[in-house]
């Protein structure tokens, strides 16, 4: 069993709290992936998981199975980092074979692992070259095979394809789905691009600043972001925020800007009735405002006037970049929509895909639902953990 559990796990480095109380659980065979900026803790938590770093505090368990004090080598799994570390003077078989050797694997099943793994990567006829005669496609899947070559319970993979070029990355991150499918084995994967994310993940965790901000699948996250941070990461290009006032009563409800007024439906009224008087952060996807002639039926139609300020034709759509009042907005419309910089035009936003936030804790006020027509699995959050008897002692590491 490859299920991954971390409880209330922290790390700190000197007074930099690199990871913060973090609860999760990684399900059996999950492809789960970890997303955030630059320095938001992701890596340190695979790391910790790998036994590359040491827990400051909280728990760690691979399946059943407490991993505090096992060392790495003991913990069972396989680790592609973003570089691909592969031994110039070795031949790819020799490089997928090396960490078995060093286990003292027999030969025979040495060369029915490799062979095994090249088969499932494509790199069959690759196996007695050189890295210098590969292409870095080619590398990142002898590292790959590397790591499969092992068969973990569980492959954590930090950025493995931030080397690679755009049509490369995307072609890997094809095979690596597929991979996944193959194997039937748990993958935790961290990456700072969320169209990777949400392109091969199971369910996503998003961390800012060593804290997990929500973890869901990619349509909830898209869809129902937990706070402005996640509604302003996932997706691209980026929701488009405004503040607003919330105004009225259970009766009927309005968010009112310097230019716009916006009637809310009577079910939303009901349910923001208590906070009327809020200053709110509103939230739109450039998907959900529609050009002139464009609108799609069944939506809650509010008409915007607003003045084109940059048109950008992307081939199967277009870039509006707009002004309206004092707030910059961008829509993505359909590529036959006629615009020019400069002009007056009344757009269409569907205010049923409006997101409400909070505007002092930036957190969700009032979440909509995943559309119908998206097949979505059931929803899927941070799972509480399991009960298990106290650890035994040296369970909990305290850093001096």
């Amino acid at each position: 069993m490859a299920r991954v559990a971390y409880e209330h796990v922290t790390k700190r480095f000197g007074q930099v709290v690199a990871v913060n109380d973090l609860t999760l659980e990684v399900h059996d065979k999950e492809f789960l992936v970890l997303v955030g900026p630059s320095g938001c803790g992701k890596s340190t938590v695979i790391r910790l998981l790998a036994g590359l770093e040491t827990l400051t505090e909280g728990n760690i368990y691979i399946g059943d199975q407490l991993v505090n004090d096992l060392s790495a080598k003991e913990r069972d799994i396989a680790m592609v980092f973003q570089s691909y570390a592969l031994y110039p003077h070795m031949s790819v078989f020799d490089n997928m074979a090396f960490g078995l050797r060093m286990h003292k694997t027999p030969k025979e099943e040495i060369r029915r692992r490799v062979l095994q793994a090249a088969e499932v990567l494509e790199i069959g006829d690759l196996l007695k070259r050189k890295p210098a005669q590969l292409s870095g496609g080619q590398r990142q899947r002898v590292a790959l095979g590397r790591a499969i070559v092992r068969e973990p319970v569980v492959f954590l993979f930090d950025e493995p394809l931030s080397n690679l070029d755009a049509k490369l990355r995307v072609q890997t991150r094809t095979e690596l789905s597929k991979l996944h499918e193959r194997l039937g084995t748990t993958f935790i994967y961290v990456t700072h691009d969320q169209i990777e994310a949400m392109t091969m993940a199971t369910r996503i965790a998003v961390l800012k600043d060593g804290i997990l901000q929500q973890v869901g699948t990619p349509e909830e996250l898209y869809f129902c972001p937990d706070n402005v941070f996640v509604g302003g990461f996932i997706g691209s290009p980026s929701m488009n925020f405004f503040p607003a006032m919330l105004k009225g009563s259970a009766k009927g409800m309005t968010l009112e800007t310097d230019t716009l007024r916006i009637k809310l439906s009577d079910e939303r009224s009901q349910r923001l009735a208590p906070y009327a008087g809020s200053q709110v952060i509103c939230g739109i996807r450039p998907e959900d405002i529609y050009a002139p002639g464009f609108t799609q039926p069944q939506i809650s139609e509010y008409p915007m006037q607003a003045r084109v300020d940059v048109v950008e034709m992307m081939g199967n759509e277009k870039f509006l970049h707009v002004i309206v009042g004092k707030q910059r907005l961008l829509a993505r419309v359909d590529p036959r929509t006629r615009a020019t910089a400069g002009q007056e035009i009344e757009l269409t936003v569907d205010i049923g895909r409006l997101h409400i936030f909070d505007a002092e804790t930036q957190a969700a006020m009032d979440k909509i639902d995943i559309p119908d027509e998206i097949s979505a699995p059931p929803a899927a959050t941070t799972i509480p953990p399991v009960a298990r008897p106290h650890p035994e002692p040296g369970g909990l590491r305290h850093e001096g």
